[in-house]
């Protein structure tokens, strides 16, 4: 059973084994003792124990975790012992590096270099990450920022926010790939000093001299356990056949997380610069006119403020758009900071009110639709037996198609000037009826949340007819103000012919009849450009070309006569005889007679 004592390592609270405690304790005080003529001793002393306390930090993995000897060689081994870094650098120039500088690649981590920084060190700091001059990263910063309209500055201000700043020497170390062990610190800390002053500088490098002195008597010291040295470096840089497997596997585990962070990260970012200029295109609608945002604003039958919806649909797609760019950069930056249980949090609330907001407003709307309506306009009208009657459809230039589509709406201006919506939404149906006079029936129809709203957008539908003498006409398109929003508005034409009336509807109304009859309709659309004769519950074609299809098989041989004409097959030889001419073929002779002329061809010839 081992005593354990609660130590405090650069304002980080730890549980530490005895036996473990006296040996950093001892460790920590032969470093003070190495820097005790050094310029900056606390500063390096201060340096030294936040890194110790960040490794610690790494390994401990629970707040109830103590802290072993174990713990504490790894720590040591990766700061190394004081003596080895008592000698200056210069002397060990020539030297092989040693087992220690061998025994890991210092990693980089990203961090903001506020030191080098003109706005936030951001780019200063990818600089050090991406082994390129921060002059480069900031042109290319400022080319994207102007490419995607501002965007970019956003996803810097995401980068100053989550990346945290070198504070600490250690940081500014990892920061440029230098390991953060005691020379380094030492080193660093006397260049900072060294950029104060003239002075300063002066001073130091009589401090340099002294620690390098000193150096040189420990380092002729070593020389004679160099055998032993020898023997741990051969030891520590062997590495088994297994070893180096695990390795590559790793390395492509970690190539892989670092190429799915790539991807995250493009697509988390291209998704918010897409939603952020959707969301200020949408903001400035009242100021600048974009296309197609009249018809967004006409289909908002609940009058929803466009502004609200975009937003609301901003912060739903948005949101897990941000945490997959954040993901990204978690991936690729091990050091990022968090944003917080707080910021978490809210950015989930706002994304589940944003949905249900969304929800509202969606069964807002479809109840705008919840009732249709329908307003009828009714015109009686005498046909004699001998005549016929002409149904036409009258086109508008200024309001579109000829022809009918159910489906669409657009703006246009009347005579007046003001600005209406239009649809082609009409449908002609024909039915027979005992009664000596004939009847026109313009049914409105249009949809409302309520019987009153859907009566009201019914009767504001603006629709003209005529009748003149045998002649009908009918308008091919509906129109209704702005303000009554687009509520499905249709017009069905629905007409009562006495029967024996003889009717005939103009080749355009063909898109406005139904493809086929039913429910009482006795005219479809292949009867349009043809003489109807009116009979019970059906019509009568008067001038409809006979239907002809006699079919007569015998083996290969057979005739067959239908609408495109006659052909007639006996064993090798065959007659066709159609609109465009006669061919007859043989086995001798070819026969062929069209507008071209009359050819024979014999393979007698």
């Amino acid at each position: 059973m081992n005593k354990t004592v609660n130590i405090n390592l650069a304002g980080i609270f730890f549980h530490i084994d005895e036996d473990a405690y006296l040996k950093l304790q001892r460790y920590l005080e032969a470093i003070k003792r190495s820097f005790t003529d050094s310029q900056g001793q606390s500063e390096i002393i201060s340096d030294i124990e936040a890194r110790i306390a960040e490794l610690f930090s790494e390994r401990v993995k629970n707040d109830k975790q103590v802290i072993g000897n174990k713990e504490v060689d790894d720590i040591i081994s990766i700061m190394g012992q004081p003596e080895d870094y008592l000698v200056d650098d210069e002397i060990f120039e020539d030297e092989p590096i040693s087992s220690q500088s061998r025994k890991s690649a210092p990693s980089k981590k990203l961090f903001r270099d506020t030191d080098n920084s003109y706005i936030g060190g951001v780019a200063s700091g990818l600089g050090h990450y991406l082994g390129i001059d921060a002059v480069w990263v900031r042109l290319i910063w400022l080319l994207l920022a102007i490419g995607s309209g501002g965007t970019f500055i956003f996803i810097y201000i995401l980068f100053w926010v989550l990346v945290p700043e070198a504070l600490t020497t250690a940081d500014k170390l990892t920061m440029t790939g230098e390991p953060v062990n005691i020379s380094n610190i030492e080193k660093k800390i006397k260049d900072g000093f060294e950029t104060v002053s003239d002075t300063v500088s002066d001073v130091a490098k009589n401090v340099s001299d002294s620690v390098s002195g000193a150096a040189k008597n420990v380092s002729n010291a070593a020389k004679k356990v160099d055998l032993k040295k020898q023997t741990n470096n051969i030891k520590s840089s062997s590495k088994t056949f297994f070893d180096a497997i695990g390795d590559i596997i790793m390395f492509f585990f970690t190539v892989f997380a670092k190429f799915v962070g790539i991807i995250l990260l493009i697509t988390g970012a291209s998704a918010l610069i897409a939603l952020i200029v959707g969301l200020f295109s949408l903001g400035v609608t009242n100021i600048i006119h974009i296309p197609g945002m009249d018809l967004i604003d006409v289909a908002n039958a609940g009058n929803t403020p466009i502004w609200l919806v975009s937003l609301l649909a901003f912060f739903t797609v948005g949101i897990p758009f941000f945490f997959l760019f954040y993901l990204g950069l978690k991936i690729l930056i091990n050091n990022l900071k968090s944003i917080g249980n707080i910021a978490k949090f809210t950015l989930l609330g706002i994304w589940i009110l944003s949905i249900i907001g969304l929800i509202i407003i969606g069964i807002r709307q479809a109840s705008e639709h919840a009732f249709n309506e329908i307003v009828v306009e009714k015109q009686e009208f005498y046909i004699a037996p001998a005549d016929t009657l002409n149904i036409k459809m009258v086109h508008n230039d200024t309001y579109g198609s000829p022809y009918r589509n159910h489906q669409s709406f657009k703006f246009a201006h009347n005579e007046k000037g003001d600005k209406i919506i239009y649809s082609s939404d009409i449908e002609i149906i024909v039915k027979s009826t005992t009664d000596s006079l004939a009847t026109l029936n313009i049914e409105k129809s249009a949809d409302g949340r309520d019987y009153a709203s859907a009566i009201e957008r019914a009767k504001n539908i603006s629709y003209h007819y005529k009748i003149k003498e045998n002649d009908i006409l009918l308008d091919n398109y509906l129109s209704t103000e702005v303000k009554n929003k687009f509520s499905d508005q249709e017009i069905t034409v629905i007409l009562y012919l006495p029967e024996g009336v003889i009717v005939n509807f103009n080749n355009n109304t063909k898109s406005f009849l139904n493809y086929r009859t039913y429910d009482g309709n006795i005219v479809s659309s292949e009867y349009a450009n043809h003489f109807l004769k009116v009979i019970t519950d059906d019509v009568e074609c008067l001038d409809c070309p006979a239907e002809m299809d006699i079919d007569i098989q015998n083996g290969d041989n057979g005739i067959n006569i239908n609408e495109e004409g006659i052909n007639i097959k006996v064993d090798s030889s065959s007659l066709r005889i159609n609109k465009n001419g006669l061919k007859a073929n043989s086995s001798d002779v070819k026969v062929n007679i069209d507008s071209n002329g009359i050819q024979i061809k014999s393979d007698t010839n």
